[in-house]
């Protein structure tokens, strides 16, 4: 055993007497001292310090530094006893206790070239065993995507937490997706899968594009994780609070799908006995992981603010991309990417006003392998050392006490759907909380999938990436995939009942008559097979719920439920979305006369030879110098910030010069008089101009979908490659969103 440190007096109090924490007087504050009578163990992890460069990323480019074991730490006479005895020389990554305390499930790693796997043991160290295992083409994958020596580029299993029907939840990068704004490939996706006790019946029960983390289990039966997105937001701004059902239905957000800063809110876990109150860790994307400040959650307070949340540690915040920010002495603040400043880690709620946390004080750096040991914190920022190892670091501090099993919460499966792979989704009313647009206005959803880039879309070959886009898909826009499913009538009184596609990341728009897009869902919903699903309107919140009751008197469930289908001039609604094959005819037959190659009028080139990456019309139009598209959501610029809420008319067509000019006369009413004039302008240079119904609708769904290039991640794009039989391939809506690459051979 590694030597300790002397035991504080605090922790002395706390053991030796029924002492109970009590409010402060104003003029003093003392330490924090632990509650007596609720437990007398802590379960803990001994670990070296992970130095990877992003929160996410622990599994991937952390140092191997093997040591350290699950411990228990006795608070009577402070000795720590090693919980797994026979497994050494690896790295235990996060555990979770069973409700009766009596188990624990942990992921280890026993080398630098395997991945992390599950495993259970009993509390007294007793019947360990083994719970996930390698895939049995583990091997192929390593020798397919490995990038470095760093990594082993397999399968990892992590997190893991017990559910209440027996089953276990963990992260695993079995989805086999890569991170959309890592260009060499080297990062991986996580997102949540399920197993039963035992191990067996494996089971995916999310799907997004980048990486979800941190599962715990809620009082009423529901996981509570992080999920990280980009959706038209800065790519690393919005990684919140959501929650699921233990079979992956009903995903919702709890809180930050619109905060900007911190970027990363990771280990959160509700407070005991205070519904709707929760703590987490606020932290940077990078360069640090998964270290910063504690804050507490009150959800009853607006989610769409800041206004929910309290810095348990209010002398260290997150105030920009990356690094810390700490308050010296004087109130101000100083930024130190090197984090010397007090951090900390894995914030457990003993109460509102107290909470077990792994700590670094002041002084050390952020990645200090022996820097962080076990601490009480309160609600005035003030620590007390509860453990420490002077040899390693100490993580996850977990009371060992009994707790209440959570009731088993499931879905009604509606099996035909199921079937099909499907779901069905109602909607009361789009109008509810829908700014700006009249009733009637609405009278259709577009239905997007964002796809996740798979591993087999991995470039074994150089000039293909943009903007840290391994594949690319945009120019200066979005970084993940966009493919259209079709659109869905709404009826008279905004009710619609309509079809979606399961194991999906699904976005709708809402739509006028003439198919241009009144505003856009800047999140995705994963809906599982055979769920059924309503909701309000737009931007829902929680305390709406019960308006949903009005559901059966509304028109569109009064019909069977819509399947997606085409807008005009298509034959299906299912279709990639590819500027070539789309927009590009929309140009050659109507613009290229003036903006061709030779002195384009307005100094813009309308033509459609291949540049580099993509063609010169898509080049010339973005970035928009020549402001006619309006708004476009740049994901890398800025990556923080650009995900407040934008009312409706805000992105796409009824915000864009381009398309006011090409729709019908007074289709779009654009909110900006100078713009506004400009159109009226430009319609009248351009009155031979007649697009088709079926026309236009290309090009405004492109504008619509945020101006994205390719259809899908396969094939070659570096026009070096030009003379190669997969350079820029036409594919298949089916082809587009495979995991699997379609042009490679068998």
């Amino acid at each position: 055993m590694k030597p300790l440190l002397p035991v504080t007096r605090s922790l002395m109090a706390c053991c030796l007497l029924p002492t109970i924490l009590a409010a402060a007087e104003p003029a003093i504050q003392h330490d924090p001292v632990l509650p007596t009578g609720h437990f007398e163990q802590v379960l803990f992890v001994k670990r070296h310090t992970y130095n990877s460069n992003h929160y996410y990323t622990e599994f991937i480019n952390s140092s191997w530094q093997p040591g350290g074991n699950l411990c228990l730490l006795n608070l009577n006479d402070n000795s720590v006893k090693e919980v797994v005895t026979d497994l050494k020389n690896g790295v235990f990554e996060r555990f979770d206790l069973s409700f009766d305390a009596k188990r624990v499930v942990f992921a280890w790693k026993k080398g630098p070239q395997d991945g992390y796997r599950i495993y259970e043991v009993n509390l007294d160290g007793s019947g360990l065993h083994q719970l996930t295992f390698p895939q049995d083409d583990e091997a192929e994958l390593v020798r397919k995507y490995r990038v470095g020596d760093h990594y082993h580029h397999g399968t990892d299993d992590m997190q893991p937490c017990y559910l209440p029907d027996g089953g276990i939840a963990f992260i695993s990068t079995r989805c086999q997706y890569g991170i959309l704004c890592d260009s060499p490939d080297d990062f991986t996706t996580t997102v949540l899968y399920r197993i039963d006790g035992n191990g067996k019946n494996l089971r995916k029960l999310s799907n997004s594009s980048v990486s979800e983390a941190a599962p715990v289990i809620l009082a009423d039966g529901r996981i509570l994780y992080t999920r990280w997105e980009y959706v038209d937001k800065g790519a690393v701004s919005v990684k919140g609070l959501w929650a699921m059902r233990p079979d992956g239905s009903g995903s919702a957000e709890v809180y930050g799908n619109d905060i900007a800063l911190p970027p990363t809110m990771i280990y959160g876990r509700p407070i005991p006995d205070s519904p709707n109150h929760y703590v987490v860790l606020g932290a940077p994307h990078y360069p640090q992981n998964g270290v910063g400040t504690v804050i507490r959650l009150d959800m009853s307070r607006d989610i769409r603010s800041r206004d929910p949340m309290t810095y348990m540690t209010p002398d260290v915040d997150i105030k920009s991309e990356g690094g810390f920010a700490f308050r010296k002495p004087d109130g101000s603040w100083t930024n130190d990417g090197n984090g010397h400043g007090p951090l900390f880690k894995d914030p457990y709620p003993l109460s509102e006003s107290l909470f077990l946390v792994a700590h670094k004080p002041e002084g050390p750096a952020w990645n200090t392998a022996n820097g962080y040991g076990l601490y009480l914190l309160d609600n005035h920022g003030k620590v007390s050392q509860v453990y420490r190892d002077e040899a390693i670091s100490c993580w996850l501090p977990y009371p060992v006490k009994p707790r209440p099993t959570p009731p088993v919460t499931t879905m009604g499966v509606n099996q035909p759907l199921a079937a099909k792979n499907q779901a069905l989704c109602m909607i009361n009313d789009v109008y509810h909380g829908l700014e700006n647009v009249a009733q009637g206005e609405v009278a259709y959803l577009r239905i997007i999938e964002q796809v996740p880039r798979p591993w087999a879309a991995r470039r074994h070959w150089d000039g293909d990436c943009y903007d840290q886009q391994h594949a690319c898909i945009t120019k200066d826009t979005h970084l993940g995939l966009k493919i259209m499913h079709g659109i869905v009538p709404v009826e008279a009184d905004g009710s619609a009942a309509f079809i979606v596609p399961a194991c999906a990341n699904i976005i709708l728009q809402a739509l006028d008559k003439n198919h241009l897009a009144l505003q856009t869902e800047r999140t995705f919903v994963d809906y599982m097979p055979g769920e059924i699903r309503s909701c309000v309107g737009c931007h829902e919140l929680p305390q709406n719920a019960a308006a949903a009751t009005l559901l059966k008197s509304r028109l569109a469930m009064q019909r069977p439920p819509s399947l997606p289908g085409p807008q005009p001039g298509e034959k299906d609604g299912h279709r990639p979305l590819d500027y070539a094959a789309d927009v590009q005819p929309v140009w050659d037959n109507h613009c290229i006369k003036c903006h061709g190659t030779e002195e384009p009028k307005g100094n813009l080139n309308l033509t459609g030879a291949p540049t580099a990456q993509f063609n010169i019309s898509y080049e010339s139009l973005l970035p928009d110098k020549h402001r006619v598209l309006g708004p476009v959501v740049g994901e890398n610029h800025p990556k923080t910030g650009n995900v407040e809420y934008l009312p409706a008319k805000s992105l796409g067509s009824h915000a864009s010069v381009l398309v006011a000019m090409l729709a019908p006369p007074g289709a779009v009413q654009l909110a900006d008089p100078k713009q506004a004039e400009r159109v009226i302008k430009l319609a009248e240079s351009h009155q031979k101009v007649r697009l088709s119904a079926a026309e236009l609708s290309r090009v405004s769904t492109w504008v619509d979908t945020n101006c994205q290039y390719y259809g899908s991640y396969w094939g070659r794009r570096n026009l070096q490659y030009a003379t190669l039989p997969d350079f820029r391939p036409t594919v298949t809506f089916d082809q587009a969103r495979s995991p699997i690459n379609p042009l490679e051979k068998p």
